[in-house]
């Protein structure tokens, strides 16, 4: 009775009587209960457990993620089943034709001085890089002459290799890189390129357009779509002058459609190329050039690529 009443009246003190014995263990017991948890040789456990119980419980776990991993591997069987790896299911997002340029080096602002050769060479090294795609002799080896003014679509299954039209770099005349290498940069009048994708690229002092690349695209329906340019901002006489190549500055129907680059491997962009033959020196120049044609959008303020690109030009003395 006496225990119990002292057991009533300080509840805690089993508490600490226990608490005393675990502290006054040492180092040599702790390790010896820890061997003994990680094997009980008398009851034969490892980690608290027989062999049979760890049998079973990897067991469990080896079925319960391989049914995971099946019907994660059935669900992506069955959406792969649902998708062409020729042709994209959705493409609602990319409809009208994007536009980029090149030489593209640090930004959209294309800026040199024609006395100093170092600013300008990147440029060049960026357009002779670009074109050794459009050799006349690699032209000749990997794809074939169309005809222009047509679509060239090509039936057969989606799986079958396209044959792609020529695009030679020739076609692009003054900005070819043949005649002069500098592209027009050593006399201040630079070849800007610019292309619709299917990507095309119009070859234009100091650079090239580029178009967002659409398989199945066919622009302009039946009309080619052609390019030109402005002054976006400012006075318009500060571009007084600016060539196309080819010689009309559109895209020949013939390089349409793109069948993907699965297919079209030997695929070329066509390039329209934009000589700034007279722009004002020693001043910045905003331009955009726009495409235009049936089914193009150019107008969005907010997407400055959509049928359109805005850059600045900025050519020194």
């Amino acid at each position: 009775e006496n225990k119990h009443e002292e057991k009533v009246q300080n509840p805690n003190r089993e508490e600490d009587k226990t608490k005393a014995e675990m502290g006054s263990k040492t180092w040599a017991d702790l390790a010896g209960e820890m061997k003994m948890f990680l094997w009980n040789p008398e009851e034969r456990t490892c980690l608290g457990r027989t062999a049979k119980s760890w049998g079973l419980i990897l067991l469990f776990y080896f079925i319960f993620y391989t049914c995971l991993a099946g019907m994660f591997a059935f669900c992506m069987y069955v959406m792969l089943l649902t998708l062409s790896p020729y042709t994209p299911t959705y493409r609602d997002r990319v409809s009208p034709p994007g536009v980029m340029i090149r030489p593209y080096l640090n930004g959209f602002t294309i800026a040199f001085n024609i006395s100093q050769p170092s600013t300008w060479q990147p440029y060049v090294d960026s357009m002779h890089h670009f074109l050794a795609a459009y050799d006349d002799k690699v032209q000749e080896e990997k794809n074939i002459e169309c005809v222009s003014g047509q679509y060239f679509i090509q039936g057969g299954n989606e799986s079958e290799e396209k044959k792609a039209c020529q695009f030679k770099r020739s076609l692009l005349q003054n900005c070819s890189g043949i005649e002069d290498p500098t592209f027009g940069y050593s006399k201040g009048q630079p070849c800007i390129g610019e292309a619709a994708r299917p990507w095309h690229c119009i070859s234009y002092k100091p650079g090239c357009l580029l178009f967002l690349q659409i398989i199945g695209y066919r622009p302009g329906a039946g009309v080619p779509v052609s390019v030109d340019c402005k002054v976006q901002k400012g006075n318009e006489s500060n571009l007084r002058s600016v060539d196309f190549y080819p010689g009309n500055g559109t895209f020949d129907l013939m390089y349409y459609p793109y069948y993907g680059k699965m297919t079209h491997v030997n695929y070329t962009s066509p390039l329209v190329a934009m000589h700034f033959t007279d722009v004002k020196k020693n001043y910045l120049v905003p331009i955009q050039c726009s495409l235009n044609g049936k089914g193009i959008i150019n107008d969005v303020n907010s997407d400055r690529f959509l049928g359109r690109i805005i850059f600045t030009l900025s050519i020194g003395k």
